[in-house]
């Protein structure tokens, strides 16, 4: 992978964050924020439900447009969730060199 991903990903990160005060009939992204977390969601679910219909459907580009909306709703919803990329490393970090059927055993207990 490379770096364009997550440089593309810090600058969108940072624009997010610069949005969080604006107005929300100039902003889509205030717009977003002020429904709150529980609406966020509700369009990450969207996005992310039409990531898998391209997905199904075999579409490439359509697919990669609408992951670019599915990270992009993603990292509002870290925002209006008052978490940060750091969390998020944070956790990946820990599951590191865990393997995926371990460590979702150790969620159960």
């Amino acid at each position: 992978m490379s770096d364009t991903l997550g440089e593309m990903l810090a600058r969108l990160w940072a624009t997010i964050e610069a949005r969080r005060g604006a107005s929300p009939d100039s902003s889509y992204t205030a717009k977003l924020l002020a429904a709150g977390p529980a609406g966020v969601a509700r369009k990450f679910g969207e996005e992310s439900l039409e990531a898998v219909i391209e997905a199904v459907n075999g579409d490439k580009a359509a697919l990669a447009r609408e992951s670019a909306d599915v990270l992009y709703h993603l990292l509002v919803l870290w925002e209006a969730a008052g978490l940060s990329p750091d969390d998020i490393a944070a956790e990946l970090t820990r599951r590191e060199g865990i393997s995926g059927i371990e460590e979702k055993r150790s969620r159960k207990s």
